[in-house]
């Protein structure tokens, strides 16, 4: 028998959801194809979903985000194959899909199958040695579409599920490009956007202009803590611990945040803007600042110059009003609430964290553009009955809202929640209110 509660415990989890995932482990067990039962062969991964506690779309332009783990997310037991195929099993509806280990692969199918896919495709054509596929029976509790990553979780696990089968870490291949997690933070962003990593070429991705802020936090978190980093490239530059006693309530919205379709439009609209906005002031100032946040620092008058060259903007899709509010948007989380934050939970003034967390929204609202009623809704009543702080986090146009709360009142306080949002919105009957402290990240049991 696999003790699966116990391997959990051993990587940090909280004994309550050590239990809960065990179950579901045992159930991905059961899905597997009988022939690859055996327990000699097995591996088994657990891999979190994340809250993005601040840096609103700031990771792809070289900002700041203050980030941990939540202790939801997908649950894989694994078995190698013999030959180049990988089949990915969805334990909970029994939905599957089979993978060649081809640099060509086509889109897959079913749309879920696409990640898997992305994976499967890029591994191929970056590391041709990999011929070794895989038997995946996965199954997680993370709620999807939420803002809390589940398909850069999905990437991440399929992705550490064969990168561990073919031993990639031990070839030079990967040797040369990827020598740490962040590093391997870095290149997994880089399979889900579609571009290259170094020699590691790139392909179409999965359609979304995003950066690497999500592995980030799936790989490198650590329990109890809060890790502040900027990004292209990835630096760690701050670790700061949740106050003992407190944690966090995720208040799912049930307004769907996919990155397909009408969102994913929305989505790359503020990742697009940020990239033209860059664009704009290299073909003024003639420099070749690789990212936004690089030029916004190179000089202490460099954000006005900026502005002026925004400013002047007859571009359609990017008119000068969306590139300064974007623009506004992304120095002020980036270079003040971010680093401010985290320096208000070292010195324990929550009352000062809330406040910057308050503005990190109201950015968010006005200038980000990226809310709609409902997470604004869930931040502001979070607020008013009691929470230190509140605010909605991953893409946006949808998804969720944390709210920091004494543990203690933590479970009283989801059902006010909880209450008032449903009386506010009661036909989105997908909410869903947890409770949860930063948890590990992404390991093999």
């Amino acid at each position: 028998m696999i003790r699966f509660a116990e391997r959990l415990l051993a990587g940090g989890m909280s004994a309550v959801e050590a239990e809960s995932k065990a179950r579901l482990l045992e159930r991905a067990l059961r899905s597997l194809p009988r022939a690859t039962q055996g327990a000699e062969t097995l591996r088994s991964y657990f891999v979190p979903g994340r809250i993005e506690v601040l840096g609103k779309h700031t990771d792809y332009a070289g900002g700041r985000s203050l980030l941990c783990t939540v202790e939801k997310g997908f649950c894989l037991v694994v078995r190698p194959r013999r030959d180049a195929q990988v089949r990915v099993i969805n334990a909970r509806s029994r939905a599957h899909c089979r993978l060649a280990l081809n640099p060509e692969l086509p889109p897959a199918r079913p749309q879920w199958a696409n990640y898997p896919g992305t994976v499967v495709r890029r591994l191929a054509r970056n590391f041709p040695a990999a011929q070794r596929g895989a038997d995946i029976a996965f199954i997680s509790d993370l709620p999807a579409a939420a803002g809390m990553s589940s398909s850069s979780a999905f990437i991440v696990a399929v992705f550490l599920a064969l990168a561990d089968i073919n031993a990639l870490a031990e070839t030079d291949a990967y040797r040369r490009e990827i020598r740490g997690l962040e590093d391997l933070a870095g290149y997994l962003g880089t399979v889900e956007n579609g571009e290259s990593y170094g020699a590691l070429t790139g392909d179409r991705g999965v359609g979304t202009f995003g950066g690497s802020e999500d592995h980030t936090a799936i790989l490198c978190s650590r329990p109890g803590e809060l890790r502040q980093y900027s990004f292209c490239p990835i630096r760690h530059e701050r670790t700061v611990a949740l106050p003992d006693g407190w944690v966090f309530v995720v208040g799912v919205s049930g307004v769907i945040a996919m990155k397909t379709g009408a969102a994913r439009a929305k989505y790359n609209r503020a990742s697009l803007a940020a990239r033209k906005a860059l664009e704009l002031w290299q073909t003024a100032s003639g420099r070749d600042d690789p990212t936004l946040a690089a030029a916004a620092s190179h000089a202490p008058d460099a954000p006005d110059r900026i502005r002026a060259v925004l400013q002047a903007s007859t571009d359609p899709l990017f008119p000068a009003g969306l590139l300064l509010d974007r623009f506004q948007q992304f120095l002020d989380e980036s270079t003040t609430i971010v680093p401010g934050a985290t320096e208000a939970l070292a010195d324990g003034d929550l009352a000062r964290f809330g406040s910057l967390v308050d503005r990190s929204q109201r950015c968010a609202e006005t200038w980000l553009g990226n809310q709609v009623p409902e997470t604004m809704a869930l931040a502001a009543s979070a607020r008013r009955i009691g929470a230190a702080a509140a605010s909605a986090f991953g893409a946006g146009f949808g998804g969720s809202v944390w709210a920091l709360v004494p543990a203690e009142e933590a479970a009283d306080f989801r059902i006010r929640w909880a209450a008032a949002f449903q009386t506010q919105f009661p036909a989105r009957r997908r909410c869903r209110f947890l409770i949860t402290r930063p948890s590990p990240a992404a390991f093999r049991l």
